[in-house]
Order: structure tokens, then sequence, then C-alpha cells
């Protein structure tokens, strides 16, 4: 039987285990990438890790997140990024050289290399296809201390396209499209590989945008052949040495097998607060709109804005609507500036913001109260933008502009004939504002710069074999990890401070909940399906450690949650009957006992000492993540062993 592209990539990687889909594997990790907002955190982790140097073939620091700087704490976290980074071997890209997925594609992305990063989005690389997955930090540190990744062997899911992209339609509506098939859920425990006669049209910062928002489909990963459409994008890049082609075997087998017609898609728009509630735009034509977005890790190339600057040129946006701009790299900026693209952005009445992340995390730019705001981002989680009361929709540039122009939601199809577009053969290339690190011999004389605000590793409690606590907090389906550790301008630059980022854990749920916690001493969280869909950012398990938090109990997990909650030291268990979430309320007492032959068995009871209701809860833990577990965490698992 032939393979899949992923398949292969996993294969020359294998490291340890079978790859049956289902069963633990661990893979090698050629490169690692970090964004300020995960990566300080990563790194005191890899300090505690006490390697010396990273073991990977590349790892980069990216500062793209925490650029405003309000308060000495960004800026301290980016100088111990910087000096951290410098004496163990990682290079370092500056704030405003642009979003780490980016500039990743750009100057460091090379097919079939494996690549983990501490941002949900990382597979992006899978653009260029790359292996490319989102981890938790501990996991990123453990990579870049030579240490394996583990993964769930994932299902191989196929999405053929057929047809050709009409104007005005584009790879951001491909993939609403998808999330409208398939759901948030629906590429749990896959990797999605995309095909057919359709992506030969589709340059790589598109297949980029695709493989970016199958995040939100919960998948493993997506990744895209590496083809002539690859090889010119790595010349244009100056790397055409890095390509490699990739593509899978004729006879390859997939699990699942989707079809979409390019020539009959529609520009799409995903409403609030879900990224696959998704409609066709001219459904919801004359909605008044307040605020537009272009930019983010989904839709920030080249090839987006000068898409962006062709449909505004000689235009004026409309007195009603405030629009910024974010390119994604300094490359992207600087080629705007050169071929005077940014002129007519500019002249439109457009706000340029830095190269970075900015809107798309609620790093400023909030919409007004009550707003609504259209964005070329990835998410559009209820209060993620900063404005709790704001109704954001995901969109592409195209039908971004038509809002902006016009003032109200607008098919961008009734703006007349879409401008022709044409791609350099070469990019600028720049690369003075990524930082080499320090060579070996010299690595010793670095110092590690530490500002007030970086706060030492919680230390994490080994599991019991008997765990009786209180219900903390009771949340429904589809909680993300923005509602656990929310992100935005006032609580971001406290990443690396533990203790007082607690005190905004779950806000946006119930603001009680910090205190309540504490005041228990231990407890436990019940959720809904889908608990902790969203962003990789391990604070949300990190956190809820340090309040004591010593189990989630839930219908059902996203991937890289449930990982970071076991790298954390907390147990996460599903309820085997989904009927038996009604049972339990918020500060009920449980016990769970026999913890340990229930991780082995798969099953462990529950019994609620309130009501006297029992539950049968599942469990399915590999050897290793039973002992991370029962250490109390990755981290004190990986310094015993």
């Amino acid at each position: 039987m032939g393979l899949t592209i992923a398949q292969k990539i996993i294969k020359a990687h294998l490291v340890s285990g079978e790859m049956i889909p289902g069963e633990q594997i661990a893979v090698k990790i050629d490169q690692t990438l970090t964004q300020d907002a995960t990566g300080t955190m990563a790194y005191l982790e890899f300090e505690t890790m006490g390697v010396p140097r990273v073991r990977t073939e590349k790892s980069v620091a990216y500062i793209d997140h925490n650029t405003l700087q309000s308060g000495f704490e960004n800026a301290d976290d980016h100088r111990y990024i910087q000096s951290v980074a410098s004496k163990h071997g990682i290079y370092f890209s500056r704030p405003g050289n642009g979003i780490c997925h980016q500039v990743h594609l750009e100057r460091f992305g090379i097919p079939g290399k494996t690549l983990i990063g501490s941002d949900s989005h990382t597979p992006t690389g899978g653009g260029i296809g790359m292996l490319a997955m989102g981890a938790g930090g501990m996991d990123v540190a453990a990579a870049m201390g030579g240490g394996a990744y583990y993964i769930t062997m994932p299902k191989m899911y196929k999405v053929n396209l057929t047809g050709k992209l009409k104007p005005f339609v584009s790879a951001k509506d491909i993939s609403l499209e998808i999330l409208r098939l398939l759901s948030v859920k629906g590429g749990v425990g896959a990797i999605i590989e995309w095909g057919g006669e359709g992506i030969k049209n589709l340059s790589v910062p598109e297949r980029a945008t695709i493989t970016n928002m199958g995040t939100e489909l919960g998948a493993t990963t997506s990744i895209f052949p590496s083809d002539e459409v690859t090889r010119e994008f790595l010349r244009a890049e100056g790397r055409e040495g890095d390509f490699t082609p990739l593509s899978s075997d004729p006879d390859a087998q997939y699990d699942k097998i989707i079809d979409i017609n390019l020539d009959e898609l529609k520009p799409l728009i995903a409403c609030p607060h879900s990224p696959d509630n998704v409609v066709t735009v001219e459904s919801l034509a004359g909605t008044k709109v307040d605020q537009v977005c272009i930019g983010s890790c989904t839709n920030s190339s080249l090839f987006d804005m000068l898409k962006v600057a062709a449909l505004l040129k000689g235009k004026t946006i409309s007195e009603s609507v405030s629009l910024s701009i974010s390119p994604g790299s300094k490359q992207v900026l600087a080629m705007l500036s050169d071929c005077g693209a940014l002129g007519d952005i500019i002249a439109s009445g457009a706000r340029l913001l830095e190269c970075a992340c900015g809107p798309c995390i609620g790093m400023g730019f909030s919409p007004n109260s009550a707003g609504v705001s259209l964005r070329t981002f990835n998410r559009n989680f209820e209060g993620r933008s900063g404005t709790a009361d704001a109704g954001v929709y995901l969109v592409s540039p195209e039908t971004a502009v038509a809002a902006a122009l016009t003032g109200e939601i607008t098919d961008p199809r009734t703006l007349g004939s879409m401008p022709a577009i044409k791609m350099p053969e070469s990019f600028k290339i720049n690369d003075t504002a990524v930082i080499p690190p320090a060579s070996e011999e010299s690595a010793g004389s670095v110092a590690v710069l530490r500002g007030p605000n970086i706060k030492p590793f919680p230390e994490s409690k080994p599991q019991n074999d008997t765990l009786t606590a209180a219900v903390s907090l009771k949340v429904g389906d589809n909680i993300t990890t923005d509602h656990i550790m929310p992100a935005g301008a006032k609580i971001l630059p406290y990443r690396s401070n533990i203790p007082y980022l607690s005190n905004f854990c779950f806000g946006v749920c119930d603001k009680s909940f910090p205190e309540r916690a504490k005041a228990l001493g231990e407890s436990i969280v019940i959720g809904g399906s889908n608990y902790g869909q969203g962003s990789s950012r391990e604070h949300a398990a990190l956190v809820p450690m340090y309040l004591g938090v010593r189990a989630v109990i839930a219908k059902s997990f996203a991937r890289i949650h449930a990982a970071n909650l076991i790298n954390s030291g907390i147990l996460p268990l599903t309820f085997k009957n989904a009927g038996d979430y009604d049972k339990v309320s918020e500060g009920d007492a449980l016990s769970l006992t026999g913890i340990f032959a229930g991780m082995d068995k798969g099953e462990i009871t529950l019994k609620d000492e309130t009501n006297g209701e029992e539950a049968t809860l599942v469990c399915s833990f590999t050897e290793r993540q039973k002992n991370i577990l029962k250490a109390g965490g990755l981290l004190a698992f990986a310094t015993k062993n």
C-alpha cells in the first residue's frame, strides 16, 4: 500500500512506535519556532532541562505577539528571549521583522522537514510541504533539547480540489468552505492533505492560508505537495536549493476523501463567534460594518497585500469604517513600498500597523463597543478582539476591502473587474533582523537577562492514586484557550508571571474563578465537548495547575490542550456517557479512587459525594503519559529521567 505525503515524512522521522492510527508515535523534529507570548515560558523550561545547546537543525525565536510596550514587561521579555537564544543556539527574529509563520515560510521552511512551534498556527508550514504542528511550550523545549515529539498517529484525510477559483474568490474562501463542511471538530485526530488539479493554480502563500486555517478544524496539521509551485516560491526567496519534490503515492489510502469544486465556490464569511459559522457573503449584504482588519498569519503575504492595494487604488474608504493593514513581514512591507502599492494603501485612508500579530490576538485595534469587525484572521472567538460584545466576522482580503469601501458587508464580486496581480520573480532578501546565536565557543560568556516580571516556573504536584476535590467550575461546549487564559494587551505582558496571570484565568466565563480555586486549594473543572480548542498556549494548563486544578473532566478534548494538561500534571478525563455531564454541578465534591489502576484499565469511577451519583470516566494514556502524570508533569518527568 502506498503512502500519503504525511506518512512519508513521519516514516523518515520515526523514532519509536508504529504508524497505526491511534497508536503513540515519537517523531524526530528538525526545526522549532516560538513566539514571545509562549516563548518566555518555553525557554524557562528549556533552561531547567540543563541542555547547553539546542539539538535541532534550526530553532527560531520570533517576537511578534507582545509588541506593544506600554510598560517594561514586554521589553524585558524580549531582552530575555534574545539573550537566552544567543546563549543556546537559537536564531532571534527581532520585533518588526514579522509574524513567525509568514517569516518562517519565507526564510526557513523546507519541504519534507518536521517543525513544531509553540503556536497553534504552525501548520502554516504545510503550505510549503512541511510536516508542521502546533505544540505546547514544554514539548517545544523538549524537542530543542533533542527529544522526540510524541503524538497519536493521525488518520489521513484528503481534500481534492477541482476547477479554478473565480475572480474575487480566494484561498480564504476555500478554508471557510472546509470549515463549513467539517466544523471546528471535523479534523480532530487527522492530517489533512490537499491535492487534485485545482491546487496547481494556488501559490504557496495561498496554500499557506489554507493550512493555517486547518488548525481551526482541530486537525493535527494540513499539508500540500511540494511541486513546481513550491520550487518557484523557493527560487524567488533565493532558496531553490531547499526544494525537494514530495507527493503522495498513487495508491495511498485515506480515511476520508472530500471533493471541492472551485468553480462553484462563492465568497464566504464566518459569523460570530466561531470559524465554522459560515454563510455566503451575499446573504449578509447590507450589514453595517464599523471596522476592517487585514493581516494576521493567515492573510498578510505579499500576494494578499498586492490584491488589497490594487482594489484600494484611487479609492477612499467609507467614513464610517476604520481600516487597519498589517503586512506579515518586513520583506512584504519593503516590497510594497518599493513597488508603490504601499502608497495606494495609505492614500485610501487605511491605518498601517506594525508587521506583527496585533489585532488578531487583541493586541491593539479593538473594535468599538458592540461594533462589527470584519477580519482576514483565523479566529473570531468571543472577546478575543479585546471588546467583549463585538461581532467579529472572518473574511477574505477581497471581502474585507469591499466592506471597507462601502461601510457594509458587500459581495466583492460587485466591485467590478478584479485587477490582475503580477508577482515578482524574486523577493527582496534582507535578513538583518534575524540575529544568529553566539558561537558554541563564546556562548559561555553570554549573560541571560531577566527582568522582574519573569517569575520562576511554577512547581507542580505528582498525581496521587486518590483524589477528592470540589468542582470549581463547570463550562459548556467549545471552550477555547481564550476562555481559559485570555489574550489581549492587558494580559499578554504577564505571560512570564504565572502568579499574576492567574488572576485572569477563566475571566471570560467567570471572573470569580481564581479566588474560588485558590480558596479550595485543589479542585476539578468540568467541561463539555471540544474542551480547549484554539491556541496552543500552555498557559491555559499551567495557570489552572498553579491554581490547584488537579483534573479536567470533559465530554471531549482538543488535541494540543489535552497534551498540555498532561504536561502540566493535570488529569484529562472523558465522560464515557456524555449524559453524565449533566449530573455534576459546580460546587459538588467529587472523588476518584484507584487512579493508577484506572489509567492502566482505561476507566476510572467518579463518585459525586454531594448527590451520590456515579459515572464512568475513560482515558487512553500511553506509558509515557502515565509516568508524566505520576511525576507531576513533563518538566518533573524530564528532569528525573
